[in-house]
């Protein structure tokens, strides 16, 4: 893995951490390839939400709430890395 998403996989834990105020949870409690939901960190779509909100406003991402694309992206912490760096990449070409 890439220094830049290692990098980026940690700062969307911690923005995780603080967009959800999980207090008891921190950033070695996240697996990258874990789900967000359901079994995995157990966020639900109240979470979802929130945490959407958050990316957009860290990073300028936007995401649909009905696509199915964006269940893809949120499925775990690896998977946000990897769509922040491809807009990282589509903003530095533009």
């Amino acid at each position: 893995m890439g220094r830049r998403v290692h990098a980026t996989e940690l700062e969307i834990k911690n923005l995780i951490i603080s967009a959800l105020a999980l207090e008891d949870v921190t950033v070695d409690d996240i697996d990258a390839e874990a789900a967000l939901f359901g079994e995995g960190l157990g966020l639900d779509s109240i979470d979802a939400l929130e945490l959407g909100l958050a990316l957009q406003k860290r990073y300028g991402v936007v995401l649909s709430a009905d696509s199915q694309e964006t269940r893809q992206h949120f499925a775990s912490v690896a998977a946000l890395a990897r769509l922040v760096e491809s807009q990282r990449r589509s903003d530095q070409e533009a």
